[in-house]
């Protein structure tokens, strides 16, 4: 098992492009994690933490500590993104692991927007 990770990072050095991408995924991912971490405030209050069309009230509300779970989402989607990237790379070849290392920038880009969305609803409330 050993073996196999080392030959992988290996490979991955060789195509500086994948290696590029892959570390710009992690940075995005850590500087979203900042971000969350420093914009979730404890509070007695209940938060908005998600919103359904679907049910009888639109938005859902839990305690603060479940913002954090959204930073967390990130690190592990940037994570596995680049393990799979890594793989497809070794089995698949070069553009496949290049589409999909740009699929985790957006997943995290995506995840950004939406949590900045979900804490400026409740920002307000905390003022």
């Amino acid at each position: 098992m050993k073996k196999v990770i080392q030959q992988s990072l290996q490979l991955l050095i060789t195509d500086r492009y994948l290696l590029v991408l892959c570390g710009s995924l992690l940075l995005l991912a850590a500087l979203f994690a900042t971000f969350v971490g420093f914009s979730v405030h404890p509070s007695e209050i209940q938060l908005v933490s998600h919103y359904s069309a679907f049910g009888v009230t639109h938005l859902y509300r839990d305690q603060w500590y479940y913002l954090l779970t959204f930073g967390a989402f990130g690190l592990f989607a940037a994570m596995i993104h680049v393990i799979l990237a890594i793989k497809l790379f070794m089995v698949k070849g070069h553009s496949i692991a290049i589409m999909f290392t740009w699929l985790g920038i957006a997943v995290v880009l995506l995840a950004w927007v939406t949590t900045s969305a979900v804490i400026n609803v409740w920002t307000p409330l905390l003022q």
